[in-house]
């Protein structure tokens, strides 16, 4: 905040408290798009960020590159906790400046996508969970788009598929996904058959009162 005339909204974003938003859901469930439309709107009334994961930086490259050559699953979760650390600090510094941070895909994402490779592994979920204690960020609100993975699989048919954009792979995530969201409070389920203009606004309405 400069010197000089007093500006009330500059003083607001000042001593605003900075927040954090995941935006999770499986392939074809409209999140992306749909954060996307959410950080537009918020970016006309505050300082906000869009943010993604994997990350665009070389770590997140690396787990594409995994994920894209079917690499051990084991090998793959420990490169997608490795990408979310260096979040991580990207995310706490923007929260510090008093930012509103929107990601699309977070941990959770990774909990419900590799515990379904890890059957070699006791108890996924947990394991899972306690690779990222050392840095993991709890989000303020986390908002699951749920859909029926056929229904998921018919909208991004047109696009290369990835390993994971099979509808028997996204049904087992898609129940991992639950179990997370049952378990914390945090998550905001929501149907993703509804439009992307309805999605939007009750996404806007929960945030803006988080915000306060």
């Amino acid at each position: 905040m400069h010197k000089g005339k007093f500006n009330y909204g500059e003083y607001i974003q000042h001593m605003m408290k900075g927040k954090f938003f995941t935006f999770e859901g499986i392939d074809g469930s409209g999140k992306t798009t749909i954060s996307r439309m959410v950080y537009e709107e918020l970016a006309k009334k505050y300082d906000a960020v869009w943010t993604k994961e994997p990350t665009d930086g070389w770590v997140g490259k690396a787990v594409e590159r995994a994920v894209a050559e079917k690499k051990d699953a084991v090998t793959t979760a420990f490169l997608f906790a490795a990408d979310r650390n260096e979040h991580v600090k990207e995310i706490k510094k923007w929260i510090d400046e008093g930012k509103i941070v929107i990601c699309d895909r977070y941990a959770d994402s990774t909990i419900s996508y590799q515990a379904v490779n890890l059957s070699g592994v006791n108890s996924p979920i947990e394991w899972l969970k306690n690779i990222h204690t050392p840095f993991y960020l709890k989000p303020d609100l986390t908002f699951l788009f749920i859909l029926k993975p056929e229904i998921a699989i018919e909208r991004i048919k047109d696009r290369e598929l990835s390993p994971f954009e099979k509808a028997s792979f996204l049904e087992k995530v898609q129940e991992n996904y639950i179990k997370l969201a049952d378990a914390e409070k945090r998550f905001i389920k929501l149907d993703a058959t509804e439009s992307k203009e309805k999605l939007k606004e009750r996404c806007l309405k929960i945030i803006e009162e988080e915000i306060g």
